[in-house]
């Protein structure tokens, strides 16, 4: 999938059953249902699901816990990123 045909994917009233689990989270996210998204990442042990389940937290508010999933990521908490530009950049990466 293209990153255009996903954005456009969040017209549709649910999510595509194609999409892998880390992009049903963000699509998830983005179509308002932080409570799915975070069902779906809380229980996978890769590193892109721990890091879409530090930018869920961050966007919750809980620094804290984001900053936990960041390091099982061993990523970089993005503070210079708009919680706009993490999800883009996230989606960036799992899309062709």
């Amino acid at each position: 999938m293209k990153y255009d045909e996903f954005i456009n994917s969040l017209d549709l009233d649910t999510c595509p059953a194609q999409l892998e689990p880390c992009l049903q989270a963000l699509w998830y996210d983005a179509s308002g249902d932080w409570n799915s998204a975070h069902e779906i990442v809380q229980n996978m042990g890769d590193t892109m699901a721990a890091r879409i389940h530090a930018y869920l937290h961050r966007k919750e508010g809980d620094e804290w816990n984001s900053k936990y999933w960041h390091r099982r990521a061993a990523s970089v908490y993005p503070h210079q990123l708009s919680l706009e530009q993490e999800w883009e950049s996230l989606v960036s990466e799992l899309v062709d």
